[in-house]
Protein backbone atom coordinates (compact mmCIF):
# COMPACT_ATOMS: atom_id res chain seq x y z
CA UNK A 1 0.00 0.00 0.00
CA UNK A 2 1.29 3.29 -1.00
CA UNK A 3 0.48 5.97 1.55
CA UNK A 4 0.01 9.76 0.74
CA UNK A 5 3.60 11.10 1.45
CA UNK A 6 4.15 14.01 3.50
CA UNK A 7 3.79 17.06 0.87
CA UNK A 8 0.00 15.96 -0.21
CA UNK A 9 -1.71 15.13 2.80
CA UNK A 10 -5.27 13.82 3.43
CA UNK A 11 -6.96 16.54 5.30
CA UNK A 12 -9.55 14.48 7.35
CA UNK A 13 -10.33 17.10 10.20
CA UNK A 14 -12.83 18.92 8.41
CA UNK A 15 -15.12 20.17 11.43
CA UNK A 16 -12.25 22.10 12.28
CA UNK A 17 -11.77 23.46 9.35
CA UNK A 18 -13.14 22.65 5.39
CA UNK A 19 -10.74 23.87 2.72
CA UNK A 20 -11.77 27.20 1.33
CA UNK A 21 -14.51 26.41 -1.56
CA UNK A 22 -13.65 27.39 -5.26
CA UNK A 23 -16.79 29.80 -4.76
CA UNK A 24 -15.37 31.82 -2.10
CA UNK A 25 -12.71 32.23 -2.99
CA UNK A 26 -13.46 33.82 -6.24
CA UNK A 27 -16.15 35.72 -4.16
CA UNK A 28 -13.68 36.89 -2.12
CA UNK A 29 -10.86 37.90 -4.43
CA UNK A 30 -13.51 39.90 -6.59
CA UNK A 31 -14.94 41.90 -3.27
CA UNK A 32 -11.86 42.83 -2.14
CA UNK A 33 -11.60 45.20 -4.64
CA UNK A 34 -14.96 46.29 -3.90
CA UNK A 35 -16.15 46.05 -0.92
CA UNK A 36 -12.87 47.75 1.06
CA UNK A 37 -15.18 50.73 2.34
CA UNK A 38 -16.84 51.32 5.57
CA UNK A 39 -20.57 50.33 4.57
CA UNK A 40 -22.39 52.97 7.07
CA UNK A 41 -20.49 55.80 4.78
CA UNK A 42 -22.74 57.68 1.83
CA UNK A 43 -20.41 58.04 -0.57
CA UNK A 44 -20.18 55.67 -3.44
CA UNK A 45 -17.44 53.39 -2.64
CA UNK A 46 -19.41 53.17 0.92
CA UNK A 47 -22.80 52.17 -0.55
CA UNK A 48 -21.04 50.07 -2.70
CA UNK A 49 -20.14 47.78 0.75
CA UNK A 50 -23.37 48.36 1.92
CA UNK A 51 -24.83 46.86 -0.81
CA UNK A 52 -22.21 43.69 -1.27
CA UNK A 53 -23.14 43.56 3.01
CA UNK A 54 -26.67 43.26 2.34
CA UNK A 55 -26.50 40.77 -0.62
CA UNK A 56 -24.41 38.53 2.17
CA UNK A 57 -27.23 38.50 4.19
CA UNK A 58 -29.68 38.35 1.97
CA UNK A 59 -28.23 34.72 0.57
CA UNK A 60 -27.52 33.80 4.27
CA UNK A 61 -30.61 33.95 5.02
CA UNK A 62 -32.54 32.09 1.94
CA UNK A 63 -29.81 29.35 2.50
CA UNK A 64 -30.45 29.12 6.06
CA UNK A 65 -34.31 29.42 5.89
CA UNK A 66 -34.62 32.75 8.13
CA UNK A 67 -35.00 36.31 7.63
CA UNK A 68 -32.46 38.78 5.89
CA UNK A 69 -32.86 40.86 9.12
CA UNK A 70 -32.52 37.68 11.28
CA UNK A 71 -28.83 37.51 10.12
CA UNK A 72 -26.25 39.27 12.07
CA UNK A 73 -22.48 38.67 10.68
CA UNK A 74 -20.04 38.25 13.06
CA UNK A 75 -16.28 37.62 13.59
CA UNK A 76 -16.15 34.24 14.71
CA UNK A 77 -18.57 31.22 15.44
CA UNK A 78 -17.32 31.73 18.82
CA UNK A 79 -18.67 35.66 18.93
CA UNK A 80 -21.71 34.76 17.89
CA UNK A 81 -22.37 31.80 20.20
CA UNK A 82 -21.19 34.45 23.10
CA UNK A 83 -23.60 36.88 21.60
CA UNK A 84 -26.54 34.51 21.37
CA UNK A 85 -26.58 33.22 25.10
CA UNK A 86 -25.65 36.36 26.77
CA UNK A 87 -27.62 38.28 24.93
CA UNK A 88 -30.81 36.28 25.56
CA UNK A 89 -29.66 36.02 29.49
CA UNK A 90 -29.54 39.59 29.53
CA UNK A 91 -33.54 40.03 27.77
CA UNK A 92 -34.69 37.28 30.37
CA UNK A 93 -33.13 39.43 32.91
CA UNK A 94 -35.82 40.02 35.30
CA UNK A 95 -37.48 36.05 34.86
CA UNK A 96 -34.80 34.09 35.85
CA UNK A 97 -30.72 33.97 36.10
CA UNK A 98 -30.63 29.99 35.28
CA UNK A 99 -28.87 29.13 31.96
CA UNK A 100 -29.56 25.15 30.92
CA UNK A 101 -27.21 23.73 28.91
CA UNK A 102 -26.32 20.34 27.39
CA UNK A 103 -23.74 18.84 29.19
CA UNK A 104 -21.79 18.29 25.99
CA UNK A 105 -21.95 21.73 24.42
CA UNK A 106 -18.98 22.90 22.43
CA UNK A 107 -16.30 24.76 25.12
CA UNK A 108 -17.76 28.45 23.61
CA UNK A 109 -21.33 27.65 25.70
CA UNK A 110 -19.48 26.32 28.50
CA UNK A 111 -17.15 29.59 28.52
CA UNK A 112 -20.30 31.95 28.27
CA UNK A 113 -21.87 30.28 31.35
CA UNK A 114 -18.95 30.07 33.16
CA UNK A 115 -18.93 34.18 32.15
CA UNK A 116 -22.25 34.16 33.10
CA UNK A 117 -21.42 32.26 36.93
CA UNK A 118 -18.66 34.74 37.33
CA UNK A 119 -21.64 37.84 36.94
CA UNK A 120 -23.53 36.13 40.27
CA UNK A 121 -25.88 34.20 37.24
CA UNK A 122 -26.31 29.96 37.45
CA UNK A 123 -25.85 27.78 35.20
CA UNK A 124 -26.85 23.51 34.98
CA UNK A 125 -26.17 20.68 32.67
CA UNK A 126 -29.07 18.90 31.05
CA UNK A 127 -27.84 15.53 31.02
CA UNK A 128 -26.81 12.98 27.92
CA UNK A 129 -27.56 9.64 27.08
CA UNK A 130 -24.55 6.97 26.01
CA UNK A 131 -24.96 8.53 22.39
CA UNK A 132 -24.59 11.82 23.46
CA UNK A 133 -28.08 13.18 22.61
CA UNK A 134 -29.40 15.30 25.26
CA UNK A 135 -32.23 13.50 27.46
CA UNK A 136 -35.60 15.51 26.46
CA UNK A 137 -37.42 14.60 29.40
CA UNK A 138 -36.80 17.02 32.45
CA UNK A 139 -34.37 15.81 34.85
CA UNK A 140 -35.98 15.34 38.64
CA UNK A 141 -33.57 17.75 39.94
CA UNK A 142 -34.50 20.74 37.90
CA UNK A 143 -38.24 19.77 37.53
CA UNK A 144 -39.14 22.99 39.28
CA UNK A 145 -36.47 25.17 38.21
CA UNK A 146 -37.82 28.20 35.56
CA UNK A 147 -34.75 28.68 33.33
CA UNK A 148 -34.04 31.95 31.59
CA UNK A 149 -32.27 30.17 28.52
CA UNK A 150 -31.79 26.56 27.42
CA UNK A 151 -28.28 26.22 24.92
CA UNK A 152 -28.76 22.72 22.72
CA UNK A 153 -26.21 22.44 20.14
CA UNK A 154 -27.95 21.53 17.06
CA UNK A 155 -25.53 18.69 16.17
CA UNK A 156 -22.51 17.34 18.46
CA UNK A 157 -19.26 18.80 17.05
CA UNK A 158 -17.12 16.12 18.44
CA UNK A 159 -19.17 12.85 17.94
CA UNK A 160 -21.54 14.00 15.61
CA UNK A 161 -24.98 13.28 17.20
CA UNK A 162 -28.19 15.03 15.79
CA UNK A 163 -29.75 16.54 19.22
CA UNK A 164 -33.74 17.05 19.42
CA UNK A 165 -33.23 20.36 19.75
CA UNK A 166 -37.18 20.93 19.25
CA UNK A 167 -38.50 18.21 21.76
CA UNK A 168 -35.83 20.22 24.57
CA UNK A 169 -37.76 23.46 23.13
CA UNK A 170 -40.99 22.50 24.38
CA UNK A 171 -40.31 21.19 27.60
CA UNK A 172 -39.11 24.55 28.45
CA UNK A 173 -40.86 27.86 29.16
CA UNK A 174 -37.83 29.78 27.83
CA UNK A 175 -36.07 30.73 24.17
CA UNK A 176 -33.45 28.00 23.37
CA UNK A 177 -30.03 28.70 22.25
CA UNK A 178 -28.63 26.78 19.71
CA UNK A 179 -24.96 26.00 18.71
CA UNK A 180 -25.71 25.26 14.82
CA UNK A 181 -21.97 25.82 13.95
CA UNK A 182 -20.66 22.24 13.56
CA UNK A 183 -23.79 21.39 11.05
CA UNK A 184 -24.74 24.81 9.48
CA UNK A 185 -24.48 24.06 5.18
CA UNK A 186 -24.48 20.19 6.14
CA UNK A 187 -27.89 19.40 7.67
CA UNK A 188 -30.82 21.73 7.92
CA UNK A 189 -31.74 24.00 10.57
CA UNK A 190 -34.13 22.40 13.21
CA UNK A 191 -37.17 24.44 14.42
CA UNK A 192 -37.59 25.77 17.31
CA UNK A 193 -34.66 27.93 18.87
CA UNK A 194 -34.94 32.00 19.71
CA UNK A 195 -30.98 32.57 18.22
CA UNK A 196 -28.08 30.47 17.06
CA UNK A 197 -24.66 30.80 15.76
CA UNK A 198 -23.08 29.38 12.57
CA UNK A 199 -19.67 29.45 11.34
CA UNK A 200 -18.25 30.10 7.77
CA UNK A 201 -15.40 28.06 8.06
CA UNK A 202 -16.92 25.14 8.74
CA UNK A 203 -18.42 25.04 5.36
CA UNK A 204 -15.93 26.07 3.19
CA UNK A 205 -15.96 29.77 3.57
CA UNK A 206 -13.21 32.17 4.93
CA UNK A 207 -12.29 32.15 8.83
CA UNK A 208 -13.18 35.07 10.79
CA UNK A 209 -17.19 35.12 9.42
CA UNK A 210 -20.09 34.07 11.94
CA UNK A 211 -23.27 34.85 12.04
CA UNK A 212 -26.24 35.23 15.06
CA UNK A 213 -29.22 34.25 13.80
CA UNK A 214 -32.01 35.66 15.95
CA UNK A 215 -35.46 35.30 15.57
CA UNK A 216 -37.80 38.54 15.04
CA UNK A 217 -39.68 39.05 18.73
CA UNK A 218 -36.48 37.16 20.67
CA UNK A 219 -36.11 38.87 23.90
CA UNK A 220 -32.35 39.59 23.26
CA UNK A 221 -30.23 42.74 24.87
CA UNK A 222 -26.58 43.75 24.02
CA UNK A 223 -24.23 42.02 26.65
CA UNK A 224 -21.31 43.53 25.84
CA UNK A 225 -20.76 47.44 25.08
CA UNK A 226 -22.19 48.86 21.75
CA UNK A 227 -21.02 49.94 18.54
CA UNK A 228 -22.19 52.46 15.89
CA UNK A 229 -22.16 49.96 12.71
CA UNK A 230 -24.74 49.04 10.03
CA UNK A 231 -26.03 46.40 12.30
CA UNK A 232 -26.32 47.50 15.80
CA UNK A 233 -26.17 44.01 17.26
CA UNK A 234 -22.80 43.39 15.76
CA UNK A 235 -19.86 45.46 16.78
CA UNK A 236 -16.40 46.12 14.78
CA UNK A 237 -16.46 47.12 11.54
CA UNK A 238 -17.98 43.95 8.80
CA UNK A 239 -15.41 42.54 6.86
CA UNK A 240 -17.76 42.86 3.88
CA UNK A 241 -15.68 40.71 1.64
CA UNK A 242 -15.35 37.79 3.62
CA UNK A 243 -19.05 37.84 4.49
CA UNK A 244 -19.83 38.02 0.81
CA UNK A 245 -17.66 34.55 0.08
CA UNK A 246 -18.78 32.98 3.01
CA UNK A 247 -22.22 33.25 1.48
CA UNK A 248 -21.17 32.75 -1.48
CA UNK A 249 -19.73 29.09 -0.24
CA UNK A 250 -22.82 28.41 1.75
CA UNK A 251 -25.28 28.99 -1.29
CA UNK A 252 -22.72 26.63 -3.39
CA UNK A 253 -22.48 23.77 -0.59
CA UNK A 254 -26.26 24.26 0.04
CA UNK A 255 -27.05 23.52 -3.49
CA UNK A 256 -25.23 20.03 -3.64
CA UNK A 257 -26.05 19.25 -0.22
CA UNK A 258 -28.26 15.90 -0.68
CA UNK A 259 -26.03 14.50 -2.71
CA UNK A 260 -22.81 14.99 -0.32
CA UNK A 261 -24.82 14.06 2.08
CA UNK A 262 -25.78 10.17 0.64
CA UNK A 263 -21.83 10.25 -0.27
CA UNK A 264 -20.59 11.23 3.30
CA UNK A 265 -22.92 8.65 4.88
CA UNK A 266 -21.73 5.55 2.39
CA UNK A 267 -17.63 6.83 3.74
CA UNK A 268 -18.47 7.13 7.37
CA UNK A 269 -20.24 4.03 7.90
CA UNK A 270 -17.83 1.79 6.25
CA UNK A 271 -15.27 3.36 8.66
CA UNK A 272 -17.32 3.20 11.60
CA UNK A 273 -17.74 -0.61 10.48
CA UNK A 274 -13.73 -1.39 10.06
CA UNK A 275 -12.81 0.47 12.84
CA UNK A 276 -14.80 -1.41 15.48
CA UNK A 277 -13.20 -4.41 14.24
CA UNK A 278 -9.98 -3.43 15.28
CA UNK A 279 -9.43 -4.79 19.13
CA UNK A 280 -10.26 -2.75 22.06
CA UNK A 281 -11.59 0.39 20.39
CA UNK A 282 -14.91 1.69 20.53
CA UNK A 283 -17.26 3.92 17.73
CA UNK A 284 -19.01 6.59 19.69
CA UNK A 285 -21.92 8.62 18.72
CA UNK A 286 -25.05 7.99 17.35
CA UNK A 287 -24.45 5.76 14.47
CA UNK A 288 -27.31 7.07 12.44
CA UNK A 289 -29.02 10.22 13.52
CA UNK A 290 -25.80 11.97 13.14
CA UNK A 291 -23.19 14.26 10.96
CA UNK A 292 -23.10 12.80 7.69
CA UNK A 293 -19.17 13.51 7.69
CA UNK A 294 -17.65 12.65 10.84
CA UNK A 295 -16.99 9.72 13.41
CA UNK A 296 -15.14 9.56 16.65
CA UNK A 297 -13.36 6.74 18.23
CA UNK A 298 -11.51 5.93 21.24
CA UNK A 299 -8.38 3.06 21.04
CA UNK A 300 -7.91 1.57 24.99
CA UNK A 301 -3.86 1.70 25.61
CA UNK A 302 -3.55 4.14 22.76
CA UNK A 303 -2.58 7.87 23.46
CA UNK A 304 -4.90 9.84 21.08
CA UNK A 305 -2.33 13.00 20.05
CA UNK A 306 0.41 9.83 19.66
CA UNK A 307 -2.26 8.02 16.90
CA UNK A 308 -2.18 11.91 15.61
CA UNK A 309 0.95 12.53 15.25
CA UNK A 310 1.82 9.00 14.25
CA UNK A 311 -1.14 9.43 11.15
CA UNK A 312 0.20 12.31 10.46
CA UNK A 313 3.56 10.78 9.41
CA UNK A 314 2.20 8.83 7.45
CA UNK A 315 -0.09 11.90 5.54
CA UNK A 316 -3.36 11.68 7.58
CA UNK A 317 -4.46 14.92 9.35
CA UNK A 318 -7.43 13.86 11.76
CA UNK A 319 -7.71 15.19 15.22
CA UNK A 320 -7.46 14.09 19.17
CA UNK A 321 -11.16 14.90 20.35
CA UNK A 322 -9.38 16.58 23.43
CA UNK A 323 -9.25 13.42 24.80
CA UNK A 324 -6.12 13.72 26.97
CA UNK A 325 -4.48 16.93 26.04
CA UNK A 326 -0.49 17.58 26.52
CA UNK A 327 -1.69 21.23 27.67
CA UNK A 328 -4.38 20.19 30.47
CA UNK A 329 -4.38 16.97 30.58
CA UNK A 330 -8.29 16.52 31.39
CA UNK A 331 -10.27 13.98 29.22
CA UNK A 332 -12.77 15.42 26.79
CA UNK A 333 -16.11 16.57 28.59
CA UNK A 334 -18.09 15.33 25.73
CA UNK A 335 -17.02 11.81 26.29
CA UNK A 336 -17.07 12.22 30.06
CA UNK A 337 -20.21 13.07 29.97
CA UNK A 338 -21.63 10.39 27.98
CA UNK A 339 -19.91 7.73 29.97
CA UNK A 340 -17.89 6.19 27.22
CA UNK A 341 -13.85 5.65 26.74
CA UNK A 342 -12.34 8.65 26.96
CA UNK A 343 -8.69 7.04 26.18
CA UNK A 344 -7.00 7.41 22.97
CA UNK A 345 -9.77 9.32 21.34
CA UNK A 346 -9.81 10.74 17.66
CA UNK A 347 -11.87 12.46 15.56
CA UNK A 348 -12.14 12.20 11.55
CA UNK A 349 -14.16 14.26 9.29
CA UNK A 350 -14.60 14.11 5.50
CA UNK A 351 -14.00 17.14 3.37
CA UNK A 352 -16.38 17.77 0.25
CA UNK A 353 -13.46 16.15 -1.66
CA UNK A 354 -12.39 13.08 -0.04
CA UNK A 355 -12.08 9.89 -2.52
CA UNK A 356 -12.94 6.41 -1.76
CA UNK A 357 -9.47 5.47 -2.10
CA UNK A 358 -8.17 8.31 0.84
CA UNK A 359 -10.48 6.21 2.94
CA UNK A 360 -9.33 2.52 1.45
CA UNK A 361 -5.56 4.22 2.70
CA UNK A 362 -6.88 5.31 6.07
CA UNK A 363 -8.25 1.94 6.95
CA UNK A 364 -5.39 0.16 5.80
CA UNK A 365 -2.73 1.99 7.76
CA UNK A 366 -4.88 2.57 10.88
CA UNK A 367 -4.74 -1.07 12.42
CA UNK A 368 -0.94 -0.91 12.12
CA UNK A 369 -0.52 2.34 13.61
CA UNK A 370 -2.83 0.90 16.98
CA UNK A 371 -0.67 -1.80 16.81
CA UNK A 372 2.45 -0.42 17.09
CA UNK A 373 1.33 2.15 19.37
CA UNK A 374 0.20 -0.56 21.75
CA UNK A 375 3.67 -2.47 21.37
CA UNK A 376 5.44 0.25 22.62
CA UNK A 377 3.49 0.74 26.10
CA UNK A 378 3.96 -3.17 26.46
CA UNK A 379 0.48 -4.31 25.44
Amino acid sequence: MIFPSASAPVHLDAAAGEPLHPAARETLLAALDAGYADPRRLHRAGRQARLLLDNAREVVAQCLEVRPDEVVFTPSGTHAVHLGVLGLLAGRARVSDLLLHGAVEHSSVMHAAQWHEGRGGRAAALPVDRLGRVIAETPAELADVVPAVVAVQAANHEVGTVQPVAEVAARWDAPLFMDACASAGRLPLPPGWAAAAVSAHKWGGPAGVGALLLRKGARWRPPFPGDDRVDERATGFENVPAALAAAAALQAVTETRDAEIAWQHTLIDRVRREVARIPDVEVVGDPDDRLPHLVTFSCLYVDGEALVTELDRLGFEISSGSACTASTLEPSHVLAAMGVLTHGNVRLSLTRSTTEAEIDAFLSALPGVVERLRAEVGM
